[in-house]
Parts: C-alpha cells; sequence; structure tokens
C-alpha cells in the first residue's frame, strides 16, 4: 500500500513529497561516534534539522536535535539522550492530513516510514508549504469553478483557458434551464401579476448568497478539520435556526418595498418567499459539501455557482408557486 505497480507513490501523499537527505544514526551508537558521523556525512544534507535513531533493521526508534547531541556527555549512548515519542508519517498519508498535522504540533520535520515501519525518508515544514500554497489555490479554482490550471495564469495560454472554464459554464448553463422551465410554467400567474417579476431577481439571489455563505463556512471548517461527516445534524439543526433569523431579517426588509410596489398580497409574497428560499438555499448550501465529501468528492466543489445555479431553480418554483396559491384566494 500506498505505491502503485509501477513502485511509484500515489499523488498527494507523503511520498511523493518526502526528502532522502536525512542522518540516521545507530541506536548502539555513543554521543562521541555520532558527532563523529555527522560531522563526516553533513556536508552533501540539507536541511538537517534533526538525526533519527535507528535499530540494524532501520526500525525508527527515537530523534535528536544537533544541539542535544553537542551538548551532551561523549561516552553516552543516544538512547540515553534521544527523544523515544516520535511524531511520524507513513508514505501513502494523504498531504492534507500531514498539513493538519503541521499545524497543530508546529513542527519543523517529520520522519516518513514505509509499511515495515523503516525510515525512508523525512518532510520539512516549507514543503508542507509549497502543499498548502497548491491545495488553496486548487481550491479557489474548483469554487470559481475552474479546472486546475497548473501553470500561473500570466502564462496560461488562451486555448487552455477556454478549456479549463467551458465545461463548467456550459454545464451551469443547462442547469439554469430548468428555471426558465420553471418561469415558462407560471406564465399565467405572471401575465396577472407582473409586479411579480421585479422581486424575482432578488429572491433568488437572496437563496443562492445564503447558501454561498453557509457552504463556505462548512468548507472551510472541514479544510481545517473542524467538522467531520459525523457532524452533519448538528449543522444542519444550528443552520435552520440561523436561517430562520436571517429570512425573517430579509423578509422585513423587502415586504416595504413589495408593499410600496404591488401591495399587501404582492408584500406577504415576498415576505414569506425571501423566508423560505433563504432557509432552503442555506440548507443546501451547508449540506452540499457533506453529501460530495461522503461520496468522496472535494467539498470545494460545492460551492459558489452551483450553489447558486441550484438555488435559482428551487427559489423560482417556491417563489411562483407561493403566489399562485396566495393570489389565487
Amino acid at each position: 500500500m500506498g505505491k502503485n505497480k509501477n513502485g511509484i507513490f500515489k499523488q498527494e501523499t507523503i511520498g511523493t513529497l518526502m526528502k532522502k537527505d536525512f542522518i540516521a544514526l545507530s541506536e548502539t551508537d555513543t554521543v562521541e561516534q555520532a558527532i563523529k558521523y555527522v560531522r563526516e556525512n553533513v556536508g552533501d544534507k540539507t536541511n538537517i534539522h534533526y538525526l533519527y535513531i535507528v535499530s540494524p533493521d532501520k526500525q525508527l526508534k527515537g530523534v535528536l536535535s544537533i544541539r542535544e547531541l553537542l551538548g551532551s556527555s561523549g561516552e553516552l549512548p543516544l538512547v540515553n539522550i534521544m527523544t523515544a515519542s516520535i511524531t511520524s508519517f507513513s508514505t501513502d498519508l494523504d498531504q492534507e492530513k500531514a498539513i493538519k498535522v503541521f499545524q497543530d504540533k508546529n513542527l519543523v520535520s517529520v520522519p516518513v516510514l514505509n509499511n515495515q515501519k523503516q525510515m525512508v525518508g523525512v518532510i520539512h515544514v516549507e514543503d508542507i508549504l509549497d502543499v498548502m500554497q497548491q491545495e488553496t489555490t486548487e481550491d479557489f479554482h474548483k469554487m470559481a469553478p475552474v479546472s486546475g490550471l497548473n501553470v500561473g495564469l500570466k502564462d496560461a495560454g488562451i486555448s487552455l483557458l477556454y478549456r479549463k472554464r467551458i465545461v463548467w459554464l456550459v454545464l451551469l448553463v443547462f442547469m439554469n434551464v430548468f428555471s426558465g422551465a420553471g418561469i415558462a410554467f407560471f406564465e399565467e400567474v405572471i401575465e396577472a401579476n407582473l409586479a411579480l417579476v421585479f422581486f424575482l431577481p432578488l429572491l433568488v439571489d437572496s437563496g443562492g448568497n445564503a447558501g454561498a455563505q453557509a457552504a463556505t463556512l462548512v468548507i472551510r471548517s472541514m479544510a481545517l478539520g473542524e467538522v467531520k461527516m459525523k457532524d452533519w445534524v448538528k449543522m444542519f439543526t444550528k443552520e435552520i435556526s440561523v436561517s430562520i433569523l436571517l429570512g425573517i431579517t430579509m423578509a422585513l426588509a423587502v415586504a416595504s418595498v413589495g408593499l410600496f410596489r404591488g401591495g399587501p398580497e404582492i408584500a406577504l409574497v415576498v415576505a414569506l418567499t425571501m423566508v423560505i428560499v433563504v432557509i432552503v438555499g442555506s440548507l443546501i448550501g451547508m449540506s452540499l459539501p457533506f453529501i460530495f465529501n461522503k461520496l468522496k468528492l472535494d467539498p470545494a466543489t460545492a460551492s459558489g455557482p452551483l450553489i447558486t445555479s441550484i438555488a435559482d431553480i428551487v427559489g423560482v418554483l417556491i417563489y411562483f408557486s407561493i403566489a399562485a396559491w396566495i393570489l389565487a384566494l
């Protein structure tokens, strides 16, 4: 596990990031022997923050800083001064999980072990910082949504930019066809109450905006490890309460405009719609990252235009259904 049939580590695992520049010392060495070995071998190494103590079969036993080594008596065995409690990574560990460990423990370097618990490399904090930058860029692209460029925007050609953006845009166009179909279905209601058209963008955009907000909060919390799949029920319950408060507040604001533009009935329609679309949009935005995560997809994909398009479709149906019901009374 950790490598494919060709012996290459899987993408986005620690095995692809680790460096093999490290100094391993025998657990039977004394401080004096270790200092001599380090002096002879450190010249061709970079980023040597720690020394690693291993058994004859390369099993990792402990870790030692150079400062600790130089400050110890020469005749002492390394096992007497090393730290046996070690944070380590396996070669098949996902990069994002490694990022979380570095952030939580403020580490500089971490040893990497294979499936036999033998030390095969080391990962440095600067390597993790590079990955964090790549992951952040990737998440921003998905939230747009745009496929990964793999090159800088300035260096990307017109053809590449077109290909990376067109698929999602065409998909979203076809999703928005359903919004048009919903409007066409309620054509008679609209013709009888033209004032409804004035509030359509305002209402459906409010649902999309609320959903995008909720999704952004959940996605970020998932990335930081603060929210996991088991927290869905708790988050759902909390989001219902928050979205009801948001919806009522926004409904009060828009009701006065509805009263001015179309009278009491239109005011009631837009106010009731506002409450419902904000609640539904928020719950969609909050839930989609959990659904994507459950399907083993990146939660960052469930954001921005995708949520807005879904909220638009649902908002149109809610708005005109409420209008048809209330105005027919």
